[in-house]
């Protein structure tokens, strides 16, 4: 599995916020022991924004001087967050196309998921999408500027390679019949949903006589990992949101089952969309 900065960024602080509720220490106190570790002044406001789940940037001495504070003497649990630490400061792939993705760690994460479970009700899924339909959407999502929009279809290609991968994660995508009728012509969209299914794959028609459903205006993603907790992605057209709140969590997965239930199996998903194919 391809290494995920964002996913060691968050392994890190989430277990720096453990050790800090155990200690019983102020962030004062905190950012005051490690400034005198490290003979480098410590912000009460830079340890109380660590221990609350956000990411600061750590060296190395100032994550070992923590876990002093914390009173972390285990040698190899050092060793491994250490390790952790200079994993987080690594670039993927996708640092080369910040003008495309900007600050979205989306991307990031997806890179290093083990299972990706997607509802959508307007439009194919980014991983699922054939270059001909991601041209249309950026040519009718207003992009103009040609060299712009074909940078971006060509940063949603690469994007798609962790397909192919040895431990390429599960993909499970409920797509609802509407984002097929507003599939542009010519674009093999339809033939390309048919041709990248597989046993890790799978694609299922949420279809029009499902009437309103539990995900009705809804998008989201349920992203798992192999060793750390699930999140929830959901994008808006100015911002994204991560979700990982336990109840969150439970409340979207419950959502998901209804909306799976409602659609076609995979089968009668492929019989649909070859109908679509030959009507056209």
């Amino acid at each position: 599995m391809a290494a995920s900065p964002t996913l060691r960024k968050r392994r890190i602080v989430a277990r720096l916020g453990q050790l800090h509720e155990r200690s019983g220490l102020t962030h004062e106190a905190v950012a005051r022991e490690v400034g005198e570790r490290t003979g480098v002044s410590w912000s009460e406001s830079k340890a109380s924004r660590l221990v609350a789940g956000k990411w600061v940037r750590l060296r190395e001495r100032d994550l070992l001087a923590l876990l002093d504070v914390y009173g972390v003497d285990d040698e190899r649990e050092r060793a491994e967050l250490a390790r952790t630490a200079r994993e987080a400061s690594q670039q993927g792939w996708w640092v080369g196309y910040r003008d495309v993705f900007g600050r979205n760690t989306y991307v990031d994460l997806e890179n290093g998921s083990s299972r990706l479970r997607s509802y959508q009700g307007l439009l194919i899924p980014g991983l699922l999408q054939s270059e001909g339909y991601a041209r249309a959407l950026m040519r009718d999502g207003g992009i103009t500027d040609e060299e712009e929009a074909e940078r971006r279809v060509e940063a949603r290609m690469i994007r798609q390679g962790i397909l192919s991968r040895p431990d390429a994660p599960a993909i499970w995508a409920v797509i609802d019949e509407a984002a097929l009728l507003k599939i542009p012509p010519r674009t093999g969209q339809l033939e390309h949903l048919l041709a990248i299914q597989r046993p890790g794959l799978r694609v299922q028609i949420l279809p029009n006589g499902a009437g309103l459903h539990a995900a009705a205006g809804a998008h989201f993603v349920i992203m798992d990992f192999p060793s750390d907790p699930a999140a929830v992605y959901i994008e808006n057209p100015r911002s994204e949101v991560f979700l990982e709140h336990p109840d969150d969590l439970a409340y979207y997965e419950t959502m998901y089952s209804y909306v799976q239930a409602d659609a076609l199996s995979v089968d009668e998903s492929r019989a649909l969309i070859e109908r679509m194919i030959q009507s056209e």
